[in-house]
């Protein structure tokens, strides 16, 4: 799927970013700046405000100070520019997996063409007509995973992507985030494990739970 075209070029910003989690301070004084072709990845212990950052970001969380700004698009609809992957898959276990990508292709007006090629992406085209209940941990994740090729946007928001994955499920991720990098798009991912990517110097690493720390992955 590396020769779909390239995706609209976005610039995430972040200015003196704090969160919080009712009384308590999370982090505060987040400077971040992602570019086209970038990841930024959220590393930091339990608690530290990963999840809470990615839902900053993706309009969910009102953050406690500071901006958060994605240019090159409309910024009154950058939620059409967001693609997040959470915890939870968001799956409705009584359609079908093929009708879980059809829902989600009629709210977001996107192509039913697109469905088959993001099933085959992600290793389940040929259960595509099996109720998604059925679904094992890891194969519900592949089907999210669909759902964020079928969005086709420009910056991914990843919480533990490679979460229930196998090895071969956390290669796929890495070759999807590779991929998606490759067309312009950006993303920002929270995980434990590390993301071994084609191409490690354009990924930045943000440290989240001492003091905020930022640089490039060694």
């Amino acid at each position: 799927m590396t020769s779909r075209s390239p995706l609209p070029p976005r610039t995430l910003i972040l200015a003196g970013l704090a969160c919080q989690r009712g009384e308590r301070l999370l982090f505060d004084h987040l400077d971040l700046s992602v570019e086209p072709g970038e990841i930024a990845e959220l590393r930091g212990p339990n608690g530290a405000g990963k999840t809470s950052l990615l839902l900053a970001i993706a309009g969910i969380l009102r953050p406690a100070a500071g901006s958060i700004r994605l240019e090159g698009g409309d910024p009154e609809r950058s939620e059409t520019d967001i693609g997040l992957l959470g915890h939870r898959s968001a799956i409705k276990p009584r359609l079908t997996v093929e009708e879980n990508l059809s829902f989600w292709a009629a709210l977001n007006s996107r192509p039913m063409t697109g469905i088959a090629p993001a099933l085959e992406r992600v290793g389940l085209g040929p259960i595509a007509g099996l109720d998604a209940g059925y679904l094992s941990a890891g194969q519900t994740r592949r089907l999210a995973l669909a759902r964020l090729i079928l969005m086709d946007r420009p910056l991914w928001l990843l919480d533990e992507p490679t979460a229930a994955l196998d090895a071969e499920g956390e290669t796929l991720v890495t070759q999807l985030i590779d991929e998606h990098l490759d067309r312009g798009g950006l993303a920002v991912a929270a995980t434990h494990h590390d993301l071994n990517l084609g191409r490690p110097d354009r990924m930045k690493l943000v440290r989240l739970g001492q003091s905020v720390a930022l640089g490039h992955a060694a």
